[in-house]
């Protein structure tokens, strides 16, 4: 019975080698610990909060999420076609689109709290590869150019969402497939992320920011809102 202890133990230790080559050490200048791996091509998990309930920042670093493999556009959509904007008062469809600075009222769940927002993408600004230097990406940045998603996130219920994060903010290329997204880890000056603050009642807003990684050979042109109660590539899109 020995042998076939030892063989199950061979197996083991090049499982966990296995799992250890997907990994790789990225830090900020000031954050010399911090860590991020890259994702497999799998549907994503909803993205962390940057910021806790105490609003205490997170050691920097960041993480290059690739896209999806897909055989249509984001959004649900054929190239070249969009779905018409929602009435108003009424849940946006998934696969809506409206133009960027349009904002769209839905329901909005984090955690045990739900309640009303209007979001709006204000802007997608294009940044320059060096603006990643801090992050040490290294060659998992190279060949890529980061794009800034600014959008607007205001209060249109009667819940208390102090403290909750708006996410699932995904960057569209201009072919209509997923851009790779960049999760920050902490804080990034070029395009901060924070959760919403304390007292965010009926009518208060906040600004957020999404970072979206595209080809030099192409840009991000658009923008995707997945969250509940959307899914991936069939959100409502900002263009």
């Amino acid at each position: 019975m020995k042998p076939i202890r030892n063989n199950r133990r061979a197996l083991a230790l090049a499982a966990l080698a296995a799992v250890g080559a997907l990994t790789m050490t990225a830090c900020n200048d000031d954050a010399s610990s911090s860590d991020t791996a890259t994702t497999p091509p799998a549907a994503p998990s909803a993205p962390s909060a940057s910021a806790s309930a105490t609003g205490a920042p997170s050691p920097s670093g960041g993480a290059i999420t690739p896209a999806a493999p897909t055989s249509a556009p984001a959004g649900g959509a054929a190239s070249g076609s969009a779905a018409a904007p929602a009435p108003a008062g009424s849940t946006p469809a998934p696969g809506t689109t409206v133009k960027v600075g349009d904002a769209v009222t839905i329901p909005f769940t984090s955690g045990s709290t739900s309640g009303t927002i209007a979001l709006a993408v204000t802007s997608i600004e294009k940044g320059d590869p060096a603006d990643l230097t801090s992050l040490n990406l290294g060659d998992k940045a190279k060949g890529l150019v980061p794009y800034y998603i600014h959008y607007k996130v205001t209060n249109a219920g009667s819940s208390d969402l102090s403290f909750t994060s708006v996410n699932h903010m995904k960057g569209l290329l201009a072919d209509g497939t997923e851009a790779q997204e960049l999760m920050i880890i902490g804080s990034f000056a070029k395009c901060k992320s924070d959760s919403l603050p304390k007292g965010f009642t009926n009518g208060q807003s906040a600004t957020s920011c999404a970072v979206a990684m595209s080809p030099e050979a192409s840009k991000v042109a658009g923008a995707e809102y997945w969250g509940d109660p959307y899914t991936l590539g069939k959100g409502v899109n900002w263009k």
